[in-house]
């Protein structure tokens, strides 16, 4: 489980996300200097308020799908974020190769 500093370098690495961008879990705790712990960036994700100004939406699994269950609120909402955002999913799945952030300033 992730301690309160592993979520704050997950929160600020997912803050840095740039609009029309997606990255992987894994990808987020790389970033945070915490490499192998995916899971803990998801459940860092799942416990943010539903009012957060986080844009947790540009998280995805590395596949470049959305972890929700496909028919819960939480997917459709993710879904509509992204969409949003010009980020297209096709067959259910974000383009990596197009979207995905290099983690780098843009």
């Amino acid at each position: 489980m992730a301690n309160q500093e592993h979520q704050q370098r997950f929160w600020q690495v997912v803050a840095q996300i740039p609009y029309g961008k997606v990255a992987s879990y894994g990808q987020v705790a790389e970033l945070a200097g915490l490499p192998g712990l995916a899971r803990a960036v998801g459940r860092t994700m799942s416990r943010l308020p539903k009012d957060t100004s986080l844009p947790w939406h540009r998280v995805i699994n590395a596949q470049g799908r959305i972890s929700f269950p496909i028919d819960s609120d939480g997917y459709k909402r993710q879904r509509e974020r992204l969409e949003a955002e010009g980020i297209s999913l096709i067959n259910g799945r974000v383009q990596m190769k197009h979207y995905r952030w290099d983690g780098l300033a843009e």
